[in-house]
């Protein structure tokens, strides 16, 4: 059996762009995709944690450093400038390898760079 476990997640990351008109996906900032393992022209998972928005699209790559998380094509109407989404991409793993696997979690700041790095989430209080 095959289950699907969160690979890594972008957390809290600021849109920078949205832009209706440009070919479709979301922009990355190339340093975050490198840290977070996700690759060009995969699939991700956007939450946008300032409306509620869930949706999917396609990675690409922005230029390492530049901060920028755009929103591009129909994507871009689910988005303001400024509203904090979580990026998150899935894996197939088999139950042998779940038993072992640990996503890669990257925490941002408000500009989108590194604050630091985990492989769990702590336990929710009740």
């Amino acid at each position: 059996m095959q289950l699907s476990l969160l690979k890594t997640k972008i957390h809290r990351a600021t849109v920078t762009h949205a832009d209706l008109n440009y070919e479709g996906s979301i922009a990355i900032d190339g340093l975050l995709l490198d840290a977070s393992g996700i690759r060009e022209f995969e699939q991700v998972h956007i939450w946008d944690v300032t409306n509620g928005a869930r949706f999917s699209t396609y990675a690409i790559r922005a230029d390492e450093g530049s901060g920028v998380v755009s929103l591009n094509g129909g994507a871009a109407r689910h988005v303001q400038v400024g509203d904090i989404i979580i990026i998150a991409a899935f894996a197939g793993v088999s139950e042998e390898e779940a038993a072992r696997f640990q996503p890669k979690l990257i925490y941002v700041d408000g500009n989108n760079a590194i604050t630091h790095t985990n492989h769990s989430i702590p336990k929710q209080a009740a």
